[in-house]
């Protein structure tokens, strides 16, 4: 079915308010070989289930029916207007899991959960609402932002390779896969032969899965994984286990107390988030150069009342650690990349994301694919962790705007990756005071590297 669309317009749709609705072979293109990429890269969807069985003692299956109900969420986006490929709140994920075990495992660990992510969502929905998103995040000084978005890549990393961690369980395989991994997505040699090989494009465009792939060979090589014993079924998510257990409908609302000790670790998480939507804001920029034929409208507000509301259910139907982001950065580029290659390629964005969350979708219903996966599950999780640790360092070093903000975020991040976000506020906030005074207040800080860039222009 041909989808018609005047050159330069946006893709119809059905106007709902702040939202514009598209639907598969009503509004957009349905695009096949992002369905079938979608069906294998499932797997990344998948490495939730680890943080969920350590963190509240889940049963595979009800951690199973957690990633489904994500998954069905993540459809919001494209069919509400938001063009963008939805993920996790990575970097974020190791705050929340040292909150979380703070409480006792059980009722308690469970109800810390939920506060945070109703809290999270509603917080969202509010900022979105009003149209207050720059205006929170420009009231927090810059240092207090690179030690917050420095210290989730150090909490990530430390995940990974504590005593007992999932270093210490996968040691050969976390070693090669991560090297190979960071070898394709980071390297500049790679980014070379990607121009040149249509093969390691191909390899390139995939993202993770193929490290995800490589894992599931090396991993029993070394005896650190069972080989995968396929099942030929469909998969078989315990929902009634989950709202019996692990929602409010079974243990009730949580304390009044828990959401507002959740308050810190909230707007840590949400530092993070809103750098995830700056960073689809500026993919999709790029893309409308090579893409005059259709207008992308990204709108921030739109997109917190989505990935905002996403949290919200998700607290009550089925409380999850890895949380509802705005952007699987990974993948929205891959999608991103091959819509700018022409409308010959991929007729809308919309089909492309769309198209993708549809095949995740698929595969997550297909045990062959889970249980393909399944072995490994830590592994890819790890991948996961580290390749966001290395990328969280790197932006939150660059929001730092002298020496001065540089030495403060190394000590928020310290903080917040040994005692949580309520210290490391605290910590940036005396520190800001001590080092700025007066000036911390009105917003007129240190800009020593700016000067120093404008002096090198």
């Amino acid at each position: 079915m041909t989808i018609h669309r005047e050159d330069g317009a946006e893709q119809p749709f059905w106007p709902a308010g702040p939202f514009k609705i598209r639907l598969p072979f009503v509004h957009y293109r349905f695009e096949w070989p992002d369905y079938f990429q979608g069906l294998l890269m499932c797997a990344v969807d998948l490495a939730a289930i680890p943080l969920m069985t350590e963190l509240l003692g889940m049963p595979f299956e009800v951690a199973l029916a957690v990633v489904i109900l994500n998954g069905i969420f993540y459809l919001a986006h494209h069919l509400l207007g938001d063009p963008v490929v939805p993920g996790w709140i990575t970097p974020a994920i190791p705050l929340l899991m040292a909150y979380c075990a703070a409480f006792p495992e059980g009722t308690d660990r469970v109800h810390a959960l939920i506060a945070f992510q109703m809290m999270l969502g509603l917080f969202s929905i509010g900022i979105g609402m009003a149209g207050m998103a720059h205006k929170v995040v420009a009231a927090i000084p810059q240092a207090i932002k690179s030690g917050i978005i420095i210290g989730a890549g150090i909490a990530a990393v430390i995940s990974v390779f504590q005593i007992g961690g999932r270093f210490d369980t996968f040691p050969f395989t976390i070693s090669i896969a991560v090297g190979v991994g960071f070898y394709v997505i980071f390297s500049r040699h790679f980014a070379a032969l990607k121009e040149r090989n249509r093969l390691f494009g191909a390899i390139g465009k995939l993202g993770i899965f193929p490290i995800i792939a490589l894992a599931i060979v090396v991993a029993p090589l070394f005896g650190e994984a069972s080989w995968p014993n396929l099942e030929w079924r469909l998969s078989s998510p315990d929902f009634m286990t989950l709202w019996r257990d692990y929602t409010i409908f079974g243990l009730g609302l949580p304390p009044l107390s828990m959401f507002l000790t959740a308050i810190p670790t909230v707007l840590a998480a949400y530092i993070v988030v809103f750098g995830d939507v700056l960073q689809a804001r500026a993919i999709l920029k790029e893309a409308d150069l090579k893409r005059p034929d259709e207008k992308v409208e990204y709108n921030p507000d739109r997109a917190h009342l989505i990935f905002g509301g996403r949290n919200a259910v998700m607290s009550v139907l089925g409380p999850d650690t890895t949380m509802c982001g705005p952007l699987w950065a990974a993948m929205h580029v891959v999608i991103t990349e091959r819509f700018a290659q022409g409308k010959k390629a991929m007729h809308s964005i919309f089909g492309g994301a769309g198209s993708f969350r549809w095949g995740t979708n698929t595969g997550l219903l297909l045990m062959p694919i889970v249980t393909l996966v399944q072995p490994i599950l830590g592994v890819a999780l790890a991948l996961t962790l580290l390749i966001q640790g290395y990328v969280s360092v790197r932006i939150g070093v660059m929001q730092a705007r002298s020496q001065r903000d540089l030495g403060i975020a190394g000590v928020v991040a310290a903080v917040l990756a040994t005692r949580g976000a309520a210290w490391a506020f605290a910590a940036g906030i005396l520190l800001c005071l001590l080092i700025y005074g007066r000036d911390f207040f009105r917003g007129e800080w240190d800009d020593t590297f700016a000067k120093d860039a404008t002096r090198g222009e």
